[in-house]
């Protein structure tokens, strides 16, 4: 007995290639009742590219309405216009942890920032941007101005007309930054909810104004690219790379040896942090401190200050740092001025922001007490 289909019943319109190379093509109606032999033979003929079964999973799985490129690609015929693009996420991509923590941390950081407007953005994160008034008002409280709008029907040209000044309004600021591929926002991609374009723009917007919060790197999401060329579909897949590695300034940064570590060798990693915990306790205890926890006790910068004093000689003033700071201002100031003591001492700048320690980014702290290890390690009790 043949398996039902996903959607029995389905009728759409779609493009069918003749074979034998010939340029005639036909638009035929089908119904989708079961998925016997020659269904999925038929489909595979007419959609390649697309895993079937795979979606079908999808289908039944899933609550509300069918897989976007099961549904979706016959409708794009009609919708594009010769030479117009369209970019669909791969769904597992979309599902890809990484992904999903980036997504949710700049909800978290738009909430945040907008919680004095009372404005609170939910997953789908498309369906609150695309018509730009979220950004909007983002935009308006990050950089303390009054984005004028012209006042337009809320038609959709009308949304893509407020959505085209609060984008305009975006580059100009990035622009003072350094050069950003706007492209990769345009009033297009923004209003067809295409979630890549707004985590472009957001991570740019994150790094301009050094939000509080670490963004996952070295996110890419896998991209099919729909063209209509010829009056005929055509697909291409692109990675799209949302994130890299960055370092305390925005800019690119290489892979070092903790991401080796973080990646590929959880073993050694073990033993790299039980060496810089013995380290750091050996001159801590002078204090009677002790450090448990890397991770969560050196994010509030006061260990970190104590270590840096114990380690070049000298007793920190008080009232240089805040002693038990509780707030995010607090706490990022005394991993500043941290950083700042370090490079009295001559050690480089750290790589990491001093909001990546307070976030307990256990990479960055690594990294930072790293460079202290690697310079005092020879130095006697």
């Amino acid at each position: 007995m043949p398996r039902q289909a996903a959607y029995p019943g389905t009728e759409f319109s779609s493009r069918l290639i003749c074979p034998s190379h010939t340029t005639h093509t036909h638009h035929i109606p089908v119904v989708v009742l079961s998925l016997s032999d020659s269904a999925v033979t038929w489909f595979a003929f007419a959609f390649p590219g697309i895993d079937l079964e795979q979606e079908g999973r999808y289908a039944i799985d899933s609550p509300g309405s069918p897989p976007n490129l099961l549904d979706g690609l016959p409708t794009l015929d009609a919708q594009l216009d010769e030479g117009e693009e369209r970019y669909l996420i791969d769904p597992a991509s979309k599902e890809d942890p990484k992904v999903k923590e980036l997504t949710q941390v700049l909800i978290d950081w738009i909430n945040d920032e907008l919680a004095v407007h009372r404005i609170i953005v939910k997953q789908p994160l498309e369906e609150d941007l695309f018509d730009g008034q979220v950004l909007q008002k983002l935009i308006e409280k990050l950089e303390n101005i009054k984005v004028e709008i012209p006042e337009v029907t809320q038609t959709e040209e009308g949304q893509k007309q407020k959505l085209r000044v609060v984008l305009d309004e975006a580059d100009r600021i990035l622009q003072a930054h350094g050069p950003h591929h706007h492209a990769k926002w345009t009033v297009e991609a923004i209003h067809s909810k295409y979630l890549v374009a707004m985590l472009h723009l957001l991570v740019a917007l994150a790094r301009y104004y050094r939000a509080p919060v670490r963004l996952p790197e070295n996110v890419n999401v896998r991209v099919t690219v729909v063209q209509k060329r010829d009056g005929l579909l055509h697909q291409r897949q692109i990675i799209e790379e949302v994130t890299t590695t960055y370092d305390e300034w925005g800019l690119r940064q290489e892979r070092d040896a903790f991401d080796t570590l973080f990646d590929h060798a959880p073993d050694k990693l073990n033993v790299v942090k039980k060496r810089l915990l013995l380290f750091v306790n050996q001159h801590l205890q002078r204090l009677n401190l002790e450090v448990n926890d890397l991770e969560s006790q050196f994010h509030d910068g006061v260990y970190l200050i104590l270590l840096i004093g114990l380690l070049e000689g000298y007793f920190v003033p008080l009232y240089d740092y805040y002693s038990a700071p509780t707030t995010m201002d607090q706490k990022t100031h005394n991993v500043a001025f941290a950083y700042e003591l370090m490079m009295d001492a001559g050690l480089p700048r750290p790589r990491a922001r001093p909001e990546d320690i307070v976030n307990l980014d256990l990479k960055s702290t690594l990294r930072v007490l790293y460079n202290l290890f690697t310079k005092y390690k020879q130095q006697t009790i």
